[in-house]
């Protein structure tokens, strides 16, 4: 098992992997980007289990973070830019929507106090960070309100998830259950962060 996690994290395509992963899923939120994740952190804790050492180990799972905060930013970027362009069509598809409308109002009020807790929130919950995305694009916020805090939602996240895998790997052992024990752990952080989301009134 040991040998066979620690080849996952063996080539640089894994890090190529995570990374469109990542950037995809503000597209398409059923991508188990966070799954993948974990399970290269988990195959590096194997790595390092099987060399003895772990300081060898470091750069991969700092690579692997960076490679994931990186790409949540970038897919951030993308849809927002999208979003921003849309025009009408777009506006009109979110009026009719009344969680869209309600979620693009506390996005708003948020930014514009300087606060910015509900885009680091989001970016656990399931879809949240669709969601951020396109409303800030949406309602024209500006860039320099919107994409500090999606830098340090998309760092939070991937620091998390890495963590869960790489440490659930080194106590549990690099084994598929560790890697599921670190998978639910995620999705529970995400149920939670929803469960938030949706509970911050809509006025300050």
């Amino acid at each position: 098992m040991l040998e066979s996690l620690g080849s996952l994290a063996a080539g640089p395509w894994i890090y190529a992997m995570v990374g469109l992963s990542v950037l995809l899923d503000v597209f398409v939120p059923v991508l188990p980007s966070g799954v993948l994740v974990i399970t290269a952190a988990t195959a590096a804790a194997a790595g390092s289990s099987a060399a003895g050492h772990v300081p060898h180990d470091v750069p991969d799972i700092l690579a692997l973070t960076l490679s994931a905060a990186t790409a949540s930013v970038l897919g951030d970027l993308v849809a927002y830019r999208l979003a921003w362009r849309g025009g009408e069509r777009l506006d009109r598809a979110i009026a009719r929507s009344r969680r869209l409308t309600a979620a693009q109002a506390r996005l708003g009020e948020a930014l514009a106090r300087g606060g910015g807790a509900l885009v680091v929130l989001a970016r656990f919950a399931p879809a949240g960070r669709s969601v951020v995305s396109f409303c800030a694009g949406a309602a024209h916020r500006r860039a320099r309100d919107f994409l500090p805090w999606s830098a340090l939602a998309g760092l939070s996240w991937a620091g998390y998830s890495v963590a869960l895998g790489y440490f659930g790997g080194r106590w549990l052992g690099a084994t598929w259950l560790a890697a599921g024990v670190s998978v639910v752990a995620l999705f529970g952080a995400g149920a939670a962060a929803g469960f938030l989301v949706r509970r911050r009134p809509a006025q300050p």
